[in-house]
């Protein structure tokens, strides 16, 4: 039994080659929906061509509501998430994890559309480690004792994913020429990149390691200039947040499942 959990976000899929085109308002969303199904359906092909048994799908771009399910791959579980939580039904029943159109994080270099979680965050950094959604997942999955062993994305993302995961299978499907502007390889190609990548990364089960950051653990936000004193006031009001200064707060906490500083 190989039980496989695949994480999704929009904006590292194949196709989707300017920033313009993922707000849900857009006249391209329609194709960037389209885009996410057939990265995420290579994948879920490619983790039963490498022995996959199950394969559980979550939708996680701003909060979900982006499948079109009648284009999902009917051997695929859909995740309802009946939790408000960034894992929604992941635990440690899962063998490993994948994660389908990731970006990097907030002030990678020709990257496209980094950011990290929130547009207020200039920095999230775990003990001293700038980190981003890739890393943040990771010590999500890692608390269920679940590795990360295949991230597709633009070249930064799959990059960012090689630097934190080591051994990881990455499938490039564009190369950002900025952080609203990529070229993006063609969609079949883009595919068989992805099938071949999570076909591949089964095998690293059992050699991959999950994701776990040294606890306790220090959390710290730096917020941008401009709102981020407003944010830092409001989230050291929080039990245990400590303000640093006028934009960075941080907290220490020794569950890898509380990485968050709410404001």
């Amino acid at each position: 039994m190989k039980r496989i959990y695949i994480h999704t976000d929009m904006e590292g899929c194949s196709g989707i080659d300017r920033g313009e085109m993922v707000p849900r308002d857009s006249a391209d969303y329609r194709y960037c929906v389209e885009r996410l199904m057939a990265d995420l359906n290579a994948a879920v092909d490619g983790a039963f061509a490498g022995g996959a048994t199950h394969v559980t799908v979550v939708d996680m771009h701003r909060g979900g509501n982006n499948f079109d399910v009648s284009l999902l791959d009917k051997r695929a579980e859909l995740d309802p998430k009946p939790e408000k939580n960034w894992w929604a039904s992941l635990n440690s029943t899962y063998d490993a994890a994948m994660y389908i159109g990731a970006h990097a994080m907030i002030g990678t270099s020709c990257a496209f559309l980094c950011h990290t979680y929130s547009l207020a965050w200039h920095n999230y950094m775990i003990n001293g480690r700038r980190f981003g959604e890739l890393g943040m997942w990771a010590m999500v999955a890692g608390h269920f004792g679940v590795p990360i062993i295949m991230v597709s994305g633009d070249l930064a993302a799959c990059q960012e994913a090689a630097d934190f995961f080591d051994p990881v299978r990455t499938a490039v499907v564009k190369y950002a020429d900025g952080i609203s502007h990529a070229r993006a390889v063609p969609d079949g190609e883009a595919e068989n990149r992805i099938r071949e990548a999570a076909k591949d990364s089964m095998s690293l089960i059992g050699e991959a390691k999950p994701f776990r950051p040294i606890l306790p653990m220090e959390i710290k936000i730096e917020y941008k200039m401009g709102w981020g004193e407003n944010h830092a006031e409001l989230a050291a009001r929080k039990p245990g947040v400590e303000k640093l200064d006028g934009r960075t707060v941080r907290k220490i906490s020794d569950n890898c499942l509380d990485i968050f500083i709410r404001h």
